[in-house]
């Protein structure tokens, strides 16, 4: 066995064991809004403003901002016909999964609230494709960390991220695991809360 791989192992063990941890410990009902607002992304093919309300809620930010006010001033309609074109990317088969993260990142970043930060912005990318993005906060980045993975926080820091967790991704599914990002993600974000 090589170095590098003793290193892939003790990787998988600790995401494994922290998505364990996540399910003994968190409420399976928590990603119910989650769901809910992604059943009717796909229904609609869009995302409203009070979609993204929902998203805000579940990812339990804050709402009395600027950009909120912004966001909410703008008509539904153009939000969807922005967050349309989000939905086309992220799900666009013929893209590499972190080309098509960074490109509905950079489509969602036309929307007041999204210009920067990727807390609110990933949520929403989940929702849009729920089985191939996956959810940024400081946890998981931290979580990267302690698995020796280092992620930059400059401009397109998503796409970037994504790629980090395809690698993850991959690794899981060299362990016959049925892993999908949004499993990568809950790993990450247990892992970086616990340290």
């Amino acid at each position: 066995m090589t170095e590098q791989d003793g290193a892939q192992d003790q990787s998988w063990a600790q995401l494994a064991a922290a998505r364990a941890a996540y399910e003994r410990q968190v409420a399976s009902t928590y990603d119910e809004v989650l769901i809910e607002v992604a059943a009717r992304v796909q229904a609609a093919g869009s995302i409203g403003k009070s979609d993204i309300g929902a998203l805000l809620l579940w990812k339990r930010l804050r709402a009395d901002t600027p950009w909120a006010r912004r966001l909410m001033s703008l008509p539904d309609i153009e939000v969807r016909t922005t967050t349309a074109r989000v939905v086309d990317a992220v799900r666009d088969e013929r893209a590499s999964t972190p080309a098509a993260a960074f490109q509905g990142r950079r489509l969602l970043s036309s929307l007041p609230g999204f210009t920067t930060g990727d807390a609110l912005a990933s949520a929403v990318l989940v929702a849009a494709a729920p089985h191939r993005m996956a959810v940024y906060d400081k946890r998981a980045h931290r979580g990267l960390e302690l698995l020796g993975r280092t992620l930059s926080s400059s401009r397109g820091r998503y796409g970037r991220y994504m790629q980090l967790i395809d690698d993850l991704l991959n690794l899981a599914h060299q362990h016959d695991h049925a892993w999908i990002a949004r499993d990568v993600d809950l790993a990450l974000y247990w892992l970086g809360g616990s340290h």
